[in-house]
């Protein structure tokens, strides 16, 4: 009951400030809606549909070739491969996969919870489709993504509870081209829903307190709000290792919507250690991509 009163107490808050401050409001969303069709459906549709496929190929798949890492990792034997699709299908794609083998009762409650912490990452649809072109190079996504997975595999070894037990995963039917086409406009649909109301967010935020912040305080804000806003934003921070490190601490952190998101797609097996997994995956990330970006200098 407690719930439903703030909820209720919040919308209807939410709906005052509409009607009080309805310019900006509508600004935001023809903002969010502008960067959808302008950017992320061109950029990251092509790359759902892909990703998609081949998430259905490995997802349950035997690869003993990952054996080594699950064990570094603390992941069952077998499970090996919820790691990797986690890596492939991006947010929350990781997180639904734990639910789905914990629901099929092939994981550990325990264990499900675990995995939520570090399984689900940043995918290259992301990466590609909309980090690399705030790059001045393509080398950086490349090396953005190496940090999302060592940043991640640091995860599995530092959270305690790892789990030594053997499973097997039930191997996901491979999806046809039209199935990938139809569930990819589906996340699509909801990613460019996430887009538009952090937009319209970000907007009132600009207009009440964001104009009196450092630019790269503004983008890291945004990020941590939704990611791919913040992501979009990248660009307002001149100094190309500061916009490289604040890059990869919000694709690692994730943001709140990809939360809210994880939490819709885990109503069986909760939220698990999946919030403690991603600020110290995002502590990590910061630290490694400072160190990178300095090499990359010299390379």
């Amino acid at each position: 009951m407690k719930h439903k009163t703030w909820t209720g107490t919040a919308a209807a808050g939410a709906f005052i400030v509409l009607i009080l401050d309805s310019k900006t409001a509508l600004y935001g969303a023809s903002e969010g809606i502008e960067l959808c069709i302008r950017s992320v459906i061109p950029s990251l549709f092509p790359f759902f549909v892909m990703s998609i496929m081949l998430t259905s190929i490995f997802m349950g798949a035997s690869m003993p070739v990952l054996r080594p890492l699950g064990k570094l990792c603390g992941i069952s034997a077998g499970a090996e491969t919820i790691f990797l699709t986690g890596f492939l299908g991006g947010y929350p794609t990781g997180a639904q996969c734990v639910n789905q083998a914990y629901s099929a009762g092939q994981l550990k409650h325990d264990t499900a919870r675990r995995l939520l912490g570090f399984c689900s990452n940043a995918g290259p649809a992301f990466l590609f489709g909309m980090v690399a072109m705030r790059f001045t190079k393509i080398r950086y996504a490349w090396v953005l993504w190496l940090i999302q997975i060592l940043s991640a595999v640091l995860v599995g070894m530092l959270l305690p509870g790892k789990d030594q037990s053997n499973t097997s995963l039930v191997p996901a039917q491979p999806v046809t081209l039209q199935q990938a086409l139809r569930r990819s406009v589906v996340i699509m649909a909801e990613v460019c829903g996430w887009i538009i109301l952090c937009r319209m967010l970000v907007a009132f935020c600009s207009r009440w307190f964001l104009w009196a912040l450092d630019d790269w305080v503004q983008v890291l804000f945004i990020g941590v709000l939704e990611l791919a806003n913040g992501c979009f934003q990248l660009g307002r921070i001149a100094d190309e290792g500061l916009r490289f490190v604040i890059c990869s601490i919000i694709l690692s952190l994730g943001g709140i919507c990809v939360l809210l998101q994880t939490r819709s797609v885990t109503k069986d097996v909760g939220l698990g250690k999946y919030i403690p997994g991603k600020l110290l995956q995002a502590c990590i990330s910061g630290i490694m991509s400072a160190v990178f970006w300095q090499i990359l200098q010299k390379i």
